[in-house]
């Protein structure tokens, strides 16, 4: 699921976590330790020292929230410049052949912008700007389906990894019965 800008909350429980953030930046300037805090407030003992740490560096201001992590790391006028290179094909940027990969478009995005995606991220970014992959829309010509079906029906069943036999299990001693385990086999052993 993909949250709002807001990372999922409504505007109530950001407020609410604004309250909490200042509260803690007054316990901070009053001397409180991070262990006193985080219990007073109901919070983990490591959001304290992250709120402490950026108290520090930057005052009130610093603990203040800040928005969802998951912003869109291009702007819209960054994704319009990508759109037009995505346009103009491969071949413009050094590829050999005409095929948009996912790969290929993390490494584009990472040439233009010098901002570092992950295959799925540049597949997410490219989806929620309304591309989708493709397929040929027709067959090559060079194709013969005589000679795919032949191979599928002789030397696919070779290659293919043949299947382990499935393993022979002993069944289990029917209720009453004596078992048949010890040092000689055929020899049965007393039930207890």
């Amino acid at each position: 699921m993909r949250y709002a800008q807001g990372g999922g909350l409504t505007d109530a429980q950001r407020a609410a976590g604004e309250r909490v953030r200042l509260d803690a930046v007054a316990r901070f300037e009053a001397g409180d330790r991070n262990q006193v805090i985080a219990a007073t407030l109901r919070v983990s003992e490591r959001s304290v020292e992250r709120w402490r740490r950026q108290w520090r560096e930057g005052g009130a201001a610093g603990v203040a929230w800040k928005g969802s992590p998951g912003r869109p790391r291009l702007s819209d006028v960054q994704v319009a410049r990508l759109e037009r290179e995505l346009e103009r094909g491969p071949l413009a940027h050094g590829w050999a052949d005409q095929r948009w990969t996912l790969a290929r478009v993390k490494k584009l995005i990472g040439r233009l912008f010098h901002i570092s995606y992950t295959v799925e991220g540049a597949w997410r970014l490219l989806k929620r700007h309304g591309w989708s992959w493709q397929q040929p829309a027709r067959r090559a010509t060079e194709r013969d389906d005589d000679a795919v079906e032949l191979w599928k029906k002789e030397v696919w069943p070779r290659v293919r990894a043949p299947r382990r036999p499935p393993r022979r299990r002993r069944p289990a001693p029917r209720p009453g019965c004596w078992a048949t385990t010890g040092a000689r086999p055929g020899i049965p052993r007393r039930p207890p």
